[in-house]
């Protein structure tokens, strides 16, 4: 583990992984509290990875570190760089607490605050636009798109035993680099659905082309509470 990493992950055990001031750190993540959001940098993810050979992987994260860092980056929408207990973190300044996060399981769903996720787009003129998550997503077979009133929900990761021969206990999602999940899949994430993983099989999502830009232009992931 590098020593920067094994910083942030401390403080974060005493609930003080720093932001810069309340700012920016060098993930890329900023924490506006006035308007109670967390922007994230990202890339739209490659949808084919040259040591998979061509094949593509249904989408089941929204937001993951690269490969060969994130162990999600085959299927995900976005790439991103930044901590996810950094985000966690962030939920956390603006007064959320994290519920309970599922892994597998037929009818167990996961719990925790709903948070609204937003893509920021560039456009031509040089401004952005704004989409809800759920429009970036379509199912490959039906072209169907993805259901408007899936609540994204602030569970928190589990937290794991990198080495079994230690004590030591990390946030998992600092682990798997995955900072939002579709389905149940892993419990070492940082936002879960409200989709149990029985849905799993009745969804296969990919990418909504018609609305996302190319394969990696930086667009900014948003985070954000409904308004109380």
């Amino acid at each position: 583990m590098s020593r920067t990493l094994g910083i942030a992950l401390g403080l974060l055990v005493l609930g003080q992984v720093p932001m810069n001031g309340g700012g920016k750190n060098d993930g890329g993540v900023v924490v506006d509290k006035a308007k109670r959001t967390i922007t994230i940098d990202a890339k739209i993810a490659p949808r084919k990875l040259p040591h998979l050979k061509g094949e593509i992987y249904p989408i089941e994260v929204i937001a993951s570190w690269p490969h060969p860092k994130g162990k999600k980056a085959h299927e995900t929408v976005v790439t991103i760089e930044a901590l996810p207990s950094a985000v966690h973190q962030g939920l956390v300044d603006l007064g959320l607490k994290p519920g309970k996060p599922v892994m597998g399981g037929e009818d167990e769903v996961p719990q925790g605050p709903d948070v609204n996720v937003y893509l920021d787009i560039p456009q031509p003129d040089g401004g952005t636009k704004r989409i809800t998550i759920d429009r970036a997503l379509i199912d490959s077979r039906t072209a169907k798109p993805f259901p408007k009133d899936v609540k994204w929900r602030f569970t928190g990761s589990v937290k794991i035993k990198p080495d079994p021969n230690k004590n030591e206990e990390v946030y998992g999602a600092d682990v798997s680099g995955a900072l939002m999940v579709v389905f149940p899949v892993s419990n070492q994430t940082v936002l879960q659905t409200s989709l149990s993983m029985k849905y799993e099989k009745f969804m296969k999502l990919d990418v909504n082309t018609a609305v996302l830009p190319k394969e990696g232009t930086p667009v900014k992931l948003v985070l954000q509470p409904p308004a109380k």
